[in-house]
């Protein structure tokens, strides 16, 4: 079978590989779309800090069902959205229900090799029934699940006027979700105006946009005092610092994106504001559940989430052009027929 492979940080191959054999517990599952995250970008581009080469990539995944255990409640030959936090079960994490920062989580197409390939072998309880969604569909759960938490574990409500800053797929989701929610007012912060008016039309927020001093530009839409929650979601480490000024007093800042560096703040001002510092880790199964709600429910726009795609041969090309060239791109997906 032929698999996307990332040897080393800024190569891709196209490689011929055994197929995989199911695992006694395990389903094996044909990958029919898989999302490329900005997770995949930064494998590519070396930054993801918990990786090791060469890695299979991929984690946001429509499959169908080949090959089933007996007995089993999944049907072969559908279509099912993956969870590709695969957790151990047992820990402090696991036994509280948090499998998702599960102490020794193994995430597909991170830790290990993940879905873009032919075929995968997958543990039965990772696949979540999606009836009446289509692949497209599918392939965005997981993305949007990620945003969805983010919105859980800030407690956005129906008083809290609502920042997102980075425009890019997560941040379309944490804006998409805290509008479900009910928050009083939601809006976007981003340097690109093209990908900040996106986020408008795509989610029906309030774009922000700035030219190097998004304090400024923040202060001028609140009138100074800041949003009651703030998600961040660009990967990046000055943003991510940035963000503790967008807070207002008694506000909750959640970082959604991972970065290898050290994040700073000033502790004077944090302890002015009381404010609440919150990490936004992978998502849960209730997540899961809730995105497929919403796309069925036809709250989420997929069809204007999905603007590139690829196969599995032109992955190995598109995906070190769509590392850098972002103009129009929100989600590319990989398609096996």
């Amino acid at each position: 079978m032929r698999a996307v492979v990332c040897l080393r940080p800024g190569e891709l191959a196209l490689e011929e590989r055994p197929k995989p054999a199911r695992r006694e517990t395990d389903v094996l599952v044909r990958p029919r779309r898989i999302g490329i995250c900005g997770t995949d970008y930064h494998i590519f581009e070396g930054k993801h800090p918990f990786l090791q080469y060469p890695r299979v990539m991929g984690h946001e995944l429509a499959v169908e069902t080949v090959d089933v255990p007996a007995g089993s409640s999944i049907a072969a030959g559908k279509i099912y959205v993956v969870n590709p936090y695969l957790s151990c079960g047992n820990c402090i994490a696991c036994s509280r229900g948090n499998p998702n920062c599960c102490v020794s989580i193994s995430v597909l197409g991170v830790h290990q090799d993940g879905g873009m390939q032919e075929l995968l072998s997958v543990p039965a309880g990772n696949l979540v029934p999606a009836e009446g969604l289509t692949a497209d569909q599918c392939a965005t759960v997981e993305f949007l699940a990620i945003g969805a938490h983010a919105v859980r574990r800030g407690a956005v409500s129906p008083q809290d006027n609502v920042l997102v800053v980075g425009a890019g797929p997560i941040g379309l989701g944490a804006a998409l979700f805290a509008k479900l929610s009910g928050a009083a007012k939601v809006a976007v912060l981003d340097s690109d105006a093209a990908r900040a008016k996106s986020a408008e039309a795509v989610a029906a927020v309030d774009a922000i946009v700035f030219d190097g001093d998004a304090k400024s530009s923040v202060a001028a839409y609140t009138n100074g005092i800041g949003f009651d929650v703030v998600f961040d979601a660009t990967g990046s480490q000055v943003s991510m610092q940035n963000a503790f000024d967008f807070v207002a007093h008694g506000g909750r800042l959640v970082l959604v994106s991972v970065v290898k560096d050290q994040i700073t703040f000033s502790d004077p001002d944090f302890h002015r504001k009381e404010m609440t510092l919150l990490g936004s880790r992978n998502a849960t199964s209730e997540d899961f559940e809730r995105v497929i709600a919403a796309i069925r429910d036809g709250h989420v726009p997929v069809d204007r989430l999905i603007t590139h795609r690829t196969n599995l041969a032109n992955a190995v090309s598109d995906i070190p052009v769509w590392a850098v060239q972002k103009a129009g791109l929100i989600k590319a997906v990989i398609e096996i027929a």
